[in-house]
């Protein structure tokens, strides 16, 4: 009997450390290999994005997803004959989905950075892009020494927080508590905006001007940008082993800035197309 429970304890020690080793070997083997041969058989690349970041990627009135990104994503992807599939994720845990396979890509207005450069491999950068404060002009703010004891806002995982914590005595340390409020969407930080419940936001460029943009009372805002808060680039994030799937994309851009349809895209969304890089400029 003594025999019967020791082994059936072994047991219960041996599954769980079995199962854990599992786990972490999938994980592994999704974080090193070359996966292009089987998004090539299931004809389906998974993009994961946060839905509401206008207008790379963002969800219309009737929930349609539409966004510069989606589109140049899924001109890439078509010249291999591969559907691009986007899938909803909490962009706070965008390198943790890569990392565990549930997505094969991260393609949503992704800054490259040194600290991201250490968990992924990035594409060729494909669009410029900077950190901008966004304020009502009724505040009377129109730099960032104007934030001293006010309230910002910035998104939780975005670059903005980043250069916040990176560099505080740019404008962290002048802040309300020295601290933002941390928002899951820009949209929500632009409705504490307008109530006056923040007074800044520090956010992208290209989402601050398509934003003010689209609004019937865009004199409203003003849009700052400095020299002291650092130029961005764009890039699509992918895992480590995925070598084959980033040429893939830089050959895929360039052959749509060979063909216009880059400049298209670039004056759908933005007016202009003097902000793309192209694939040969690093």
């Amino acid at each position: 009997m003594k025999k019967v429970k020791t082994i059936w304890l072994l047991m219960l020690l041996v599954v769980p450390m079995f199962l854990l080793g599992g786990c972490e070997s999938v994980t592994t083997r999704a974080n090193t290999q070359d996966t292009w041969s089987r998004i090539e058989r299931r004809k389906k690349v998974i993009i994961g994005l946060d839905d509401s970041f206008v207008p790379m990627g963002f969800r219309q009135k009737n929930g349609k997803l539409v966004g510069y990104d989606v589109d140049l994503a899924k001109a890439v992807f078509k010249q291999y004959g591969i559907k691009a599939d986007f899938q909803t994720i909490d962009w706070s845990m965008k390198e943790t989905e890569l990392k565990n396979g549930t997505i094969d890509l991260l393609w949503n207005g992704y800054s490259m950075n040194p600290a991201r450069q250490k968990k992924v491999a990035f594409s060729r950068p494909y669009l410029k892009n900077q950190q901008v404060l966004v304020t009502k002009r009724s505040s009377h703010i129109d730099n960032l020494s104007g934030m001293a004891g006010k309230t910002l806002g910035v998104q939780n995982g975005s670059t903005g927080q980043s250069v916040l914590d990176a560099r505080p005595k740019l404008l962290k340390d002048k802040l309300k508590n020295k601290s933002a409020v941390l928002y899951d969407t820009f949209p929500d930080a632009f409705i504490d905006l307008n109530a006056n419940r923040i007074q800044g936001i520090l956010m992208d460029q290209v989402y601050a001007d398509y934003y003010v943009n689209h609004q019937k009372n865009k004199g409203d805002y003003r849009v700052y940008s400095t020299k002291e808060l650092p130029a961005e680039y764009f890039g699509v994030g992918m895992r480590k082993g995925d070598k084959t799937l980033r040429k893939k994309i830089n050959q895929g851009l360039g052959h749509l800035q060979k063909d216009g349809e880059l400049q298209r895209l670039n004056e759908k969304w933005f007016g202009s197309h003097s902000n793309f890089l192209g694939p040969d400029r690093q």
